[in-house]
């Protein structure tokens, strides 16, 4: 077994833990997406032959799974990667028939109203969806009584008062883990407010990933040793942070069914 096989064989995720390593760390543009892939379809009531958009796909990871895993429909729409490359990814992966790749921006999305019978997203909702008006746009895409989903990086606790030191102090590496795009970091009671207060959704999951921080400092370490990594170690930052503010969170809701 490689060291990247070991690094990202997890018990936790045995459906992801399955997938190749080298595939996984080779397309990589965040947190382990096929861990985080599973942990959000638990919660979700995905069936064979569903139609689903994974919006903000990356490389098409978390589509693939949800392709070979789930046997859904999916229309992996991201803005910065381009769907022939996608494609290229899909087809090597055997999934062809189930998923379809686009380029399609956050606000823009081409597509009927009630079109999906469920939105993913993985990794990417937090640089869209803390918009106060998002949901409300994005909840048109799912039929009523359908799921949204999202699972990204998120705070365990609120940061009240200045920044903890160690997140925003420069690494051996080189790094720095807090910048300004961080404040859209947000806990799973945020999350949960923020999309309650519309009465557009019905939330159902609003939680942590128990152990998410040993999960995340193995994943930059088998970042770190591939030679894939586009970004210095946060090792440092996430040794000395333990779990007290960093860590994944999820959401699942359902769109209701009286909603406009």
């Amino acid at each position: 077994m490689s060291d990247g096989q070991g690094l990202l064989a997890e018990a936790r995720f045995p459906r992801a833990s399955a997938y190749d390593a080298e595939w996984i760390l080779a397309n990589q543009m965040g947190p382990n997406a096929l861990w985080l892939t599973e942990w959000l379809v638990e919660a979700m009531h995905l069936r064979p032959g569903m139609r689903v958009l994974d919006l903000g796909c990356g490389k098409a990871l978390s589509s693939v799974f949800l392709a070979r895993e789930c046997g859904v429909q999916v229309w992996a729409a991201d803005l910065w990667i381009a769907p022939t490359e996608n494609w290229a990814r899909i087809r090597e992966q055997g999934v062809e028939e189930l998923v379809y790749p686009l380029r399609a921006e956050a606000h823009a999305l081409p597509f009927a109203e009630e079109f999906f019978d469920a939105i993913v997203c993985v990794d990417a909702y937090a640089y869209f969806g803390t918009d106060d008006l998002y949901l409300s746009y994005l909840h048109r895409f799912v039929a009523q009584g359908g799921q949204i989903g999202f699972v990204v990086p998120g705070l365990m606790r609120d940061i009240d008062g200045p920044l903890p030191d160690h997140l925003t102090r420069r690494q051996a590496s080189g790094g720095v883990f807090w910048g300004p795009d961080c404040w859209s970091l947000h806990t799973a009671e945020w999350w949960r407010r923020h999309w309650a207060r519309t009465g557009l959704v019905d939330v159902q999951v609003a939680d942590t990933l128990e152990g998410g921080i040993d999960l995340w400092r193995r994943w930059d370490r088998a970042v770190q040793a591939s030679g894939h990594a586009h970004f210095p170690s946060d090792a440092e930052v996430l040794e000395a942070d333990g779990g007290r503010y960093l860590g994944f969170v999820r959401m699942v809701a359902s769109r209701g069914s009286n909603t406009p």
